[in-house]
């Protein structure tokens, strides 16, 4: 069982490190241009890429897991090298990949954020549905293939992070680390949910439309990209107010929570 002064840090990990830092644009972050900074991430981003979309055994999902680590070590807290950690994470990924049913299910995901974000009191409009969850990474693969295609090839837009069914879309359930993208966007990209929300108002799904658009023109265009930017964040602000009310101890206990039962253990 992890000390408590390990929880926060794990959490961190879930949220931030592996995907993003605070309430940056997660699918663009890093700017074009042909610095060494820029271009030492590019080709980090092909090879985890490449690492995402060759899974075949606990050996390669620890691979892909410990590349994204190296590319974040300035990052990541000194718990990420426990086993506990990457152990479960790298059988929850492998799972995923070598068996459709051991996929994490989104509704899994739904409910241990709703719980989340209940218990810190955070506003009405932070509760997901499972259609909402759905929309959101549909429009996240759909922007990630496009701009991957288009050459802005960085870890935020890897397309082979994502589960897909048989139709090329993405399925019911998750892969391990997008469960960790999707965990950071609700947290720190919470427009990203905003919009899927509204989409699933207007019966809009993002690779249907832009399947039609393609199919439309001769000369197929990107045509959809998502936008996340900084805003009055309802997660952000319940988050501050519950370590106020309750201190770090009974936050950190709540975020160990997060992770056991996203990532249950076999």
């Amino acid at each position: 069982m992890q000390s408590p002064s390990c929880l926060l840090a794990i959490a961190v990990w879930l949220c931030v490190a592996a995907f993003g830092q605070g309430d940056s644009d997660s699918l663009s972050a890093i700017p074009h241009g042909v610095n060494d900074a820029y271009e030492h991430h590019k080709q980090a981003a092909i090879r985890i890429n490449d690492l995402a979309g060759r899974v075949h055994s606990v050996s390669d999902a620890s691979a892909y897991i410990e590349a994204i680590a190296t590319l974040f070590a300035k990052e990541l807290p000194p718990v990420w090298t426990q086993d506990y950690i990457r152990d479960r994470t790298s059988r929850a990924e492998y799972e995923a990949v070598s068996d459709p049913a051991k996929l994490i299910p989104e509704q899994r995901i739904v409910d241990v954020w709703n719980k989340y974000v209940r218990e810190i009191g955070a506003a009405d409009e932070t509760i997901v549905t499972a259609a909402e969850i759905h929309n959101m990474r549909d429009a996240e693969f759909v922007s990630a293939q496009q701009m991957w295609a288009l050459g802005t090839q960085t870890v935020w837009t890897m397309p082979n992070i994502f589960a897909l069914g048989p139709d090329g879309k993405v399925a019911d359930g998750c892969r391990a680390m997008e469960t960790v993208r999707i965990i950071h966007d609700l947290d720190g990209l919470f427009q990203n949910l905003r919009n899927a929300r509204e989409r699933v108002k207007k019966g809009i799904v993002a690779s249907d439309l832009v399947k039609k658009k393609v199919h439309g023109s001769p000369h197929p265009q990107a045509t959809f990209r998502l936008e996340a930017r900084a805003d009055n964040n309802p997660v952000r602000l319940a988050e501050q107010r519950y370590l106020q009310d309750h201190g770090s101890w009974a936050y950190q206990t709540l975020l160990k929570r997060l992770f056991d039962e996203l990532f249950v253990a076999a």
